[in-house]
C-alpha cells in the first residue's frame, strides 16, 4: 500500500507532521482523524522509478495538470455551501487564522466550483483583500446576501457568530424549500402515471371499441359519443383538426412554463405572473406565506448581523423571488430613506397580513425590529409546514376521487352500448 505524507492540527491547534500507510487518500484521512488530528494536507509519497522515470514522471505530471482542470456548470449547491459555512464558523470559533481555515476547507472539498472558488478566495485574502471582498469576486459561489453578512461580521469582529447565523438561515430556508418540493413529488408522480394510463386507453383502446360499435349499427349514448369524440381529438382524427390533442397534452405544460419564463423577462410580466400566482386558490396562500417567511428572515438576519437597514432592505429586495414583495420592499426602502416608518408602506401595499405589519410596527417602536422579524419568520414557517401537511392530506383523497371519476366515466361510456345491445336482443 502507498505511504502518505500528512500535515495536521492536534487538539491544541499545534501543527503535526508524519507519514501513514493507507490504501487510498480517503482512507489516509480517516486514519489521521482517528488519531484525533485535523488533516490540513495529505499527499502520496513519491517513489522514484529506476528506469523510464522521466517519461513516467512526465505522464504523471500531465495527468496531474489534467486532473486540476475544473469544469463547472451552474452554481454551488445550498447543501455544500451550508456545510462549508458551518465548518468555517467552527474553525473561526476555535481561533484559527482565516487563511489556515480557508486552506483546510479548500483541501477537503471535492473538485468543483466551490473548491476552485475557495482557492481563489485564499489567494485574494493572502494578497491583502478582505474575506468579503474576495468572496464577492465569485458570485456563483457566494451571493450578495452571503458577502454582505460576511462584511458585517468582519466590521463587528464577530465573524464566527455571523457565520453561525448564516448557516442557520440557509438551513431553515433549505428545509422549507425541501418540504414544499417533497410534498409535491407524490401528487405529481401519481397524476403523471395516471395521465399516461388514461392517455393510453384513449389513444389505443377506445378506437378499437369504436370499430366494434360501428358494426352494431345502433345509436350510441351521449356519454359514449363524448368519449369517442375525445378519443378522436387526442388521435387527431376529428374533421378539420390540424394538430392531434395528444400533442397539446404532451407539449402544453412545457409551453406554458416557457411562456411564463418569457413573460418574467420584463418587469410588467413579472408583476402580472406573480400577481396571478398569489391569486391562485390554495397555492396562492402558500406562496404568500413562504414569501413573507423568506423576506422577514432575510431582513431580520441582516439587521441582527449589523448590516445598515437601508443596505439590508436592498439585499432582501434583490433576493426576493416574488416581484410583488420586491416592489413592496422598494417602497419600504424609500420610506425609511426619507426618515418615515417601515411598517406604513407595507400596510399600503397590502401584501402582508395585518398581524405582520403590527408586529413590525411594534418592533420599530421598541428598537427590536430584527427580533420581531425573526419571530414573524418562525411563525410563518410553522404555518407553511401546517399548510403543506394539510395540502398533502387533502390532495390524496381528491386524486382518488378524480381518478375514480375518470375511470368510471370511461367504463360506463364503453359498456352502455353493450348493455343497450343486450337489452334489444333479449
Amino acid at each position: 500500500m502507498p505511504t502518505y505524507v500528512y500535515e495536521a492540527l492536534n487538539d491544541a491547534g499545534t501543527p503535526e507532521k508524519g507519514t501513514i500507510v493507507a490504501a487510498t487518500n480517503e482512507d489516509a484521512i480517516a486514519r489521521i482523524r482517528s488519531k484525533g488530528y485535523f488533516p490540513t494536507s495529505v499527499r502520496e509519497q513519491k517513489v522514484k522509478k529506476r528506469s523510464g522515470g522521466g517519461k513516467s514522471g512526465s505522464k504523471s505530471g500531465e495527468k496531474k495538470k489534467i486532473s486540476e482542470i475544473t469544469i463547472t456548470i451552474g452554481g454551488v449547491s445550498q447543501k455544500h455551501l451550508t456545510a462549508f459555512t458551518r465548518q468555517l464558523s467552527t474553525l473561526q470559533d476555535a481561533g484559527l487564522p482565516i487563511l489556515r481555515s480557508l486552506q483546510i476547507l479548500e483541501q477537503q472539498q471535492k473538485p468543483g466550483l466551490l473548491k476552485s472558488s475557495l482557492k481563489g478566495v485564499y489567494d485574494d485574502v493572502s494578497g491583502g483583500a478582505t474575506l468579503s471582498d474576495a468572496m464577492a469576486r465569485y458570485p456563483k459561489a457566494f451571493d450578495t446576501l452571503y458577502t454582505k453578512m460576511i462584511a458585517a461580521g468582519e466590521v463587528g469582529g464577530v465573524l464566527d457568530l455571523i457565520l453561525q447565523r448564516l448557516a442557520e438561515f440557509m438551513e431553515k430556508a433549505a428545509k422549507l424549500k425541501k418540504k414544499i418540493i417533497g410534498a409535491m413529488i407524490y401528487p405529481a408522480v401519481v397524476v403523471g402515471v395516471a395521465g399516461l394510463i388514461v392517455t393510453g386507453i384513449m389513444v389505443f383502446i377506445v378506437p378499437k371499441f369504436e370499430k366494434i360499435f360501428e358494426d352494431f349499427d345502433t345509436d350510441l349514448p351521449a356519454v359514449t359519443t363524448m368519449l369517442m369524440n375525445t378519443s378522436r381529438w387526442m388521435g387527431g382524427s376529428l374533421p378539420g383538426q390540424m394538430i392531434p390533442g395528444l400533442i397539446w397534452i404532451l407539449f402544453g405544460p412545457p409551453l406554458v412554463v416557457i411562456t411564463i419564463k418569457f413573460l418574467r423577462k420584463t418587469k410588467t410580466g413579472k408583476v402580472a405572473v406573480d400577481r396571478v400566482a398569489l391569486l391562485l386558490p390554495v397555492a396562492g396562500k402558500l406562496i404568500s406565506k413562504s414569501s413573507i417567511a423568506r423576506f422577514t428572515r432575510t431582513l431580520g438576519t441582516l439587521i441582527n448581523a449589523g448590516v445598515p437597514i437601508l443596505d439590508a432592505i436592498t439585499i432582501t429586495s434583490e433576493t426576493s423571488a416574488n416581484q410583488i414583495y420586491r416592489n413592496a420592499l422598494n417602497s419600504v426602502y424609500e420610506s425609511v430613506r426619507q426618515g418615515d416608518s417601515f411598517a406604513e408602506p407595507l400596510r399600503k401595499s397590502r401584501v402582508c397580513d395585518g398581524i405582520v405589519v403590527n408586529m413590525i410596527d411594534v418592533g420599530e417602536e421598541t428598537g427590536d425590529l430584527d427580533k420581531m422579524l425573526l419571530k414573524i419568520a418562525d411563525n410563518y414557517d410553522e404555518e407553511v409546514d401546517v399548510m403543506v401537511e394539510s395540502l398533502v392530506s387533502l390532495i390524496e383523497p381528491i386524486m382518488v376521487v378524480a381518478l375514480g371519476g375518470i375511470v368510471g366515466f370511461i367504463v360506463i361510456a364503453l359498456f352502455l352500448p353493450l348493455v343497450k345491445l343486450i337489452t334489444t336482443l333479449t
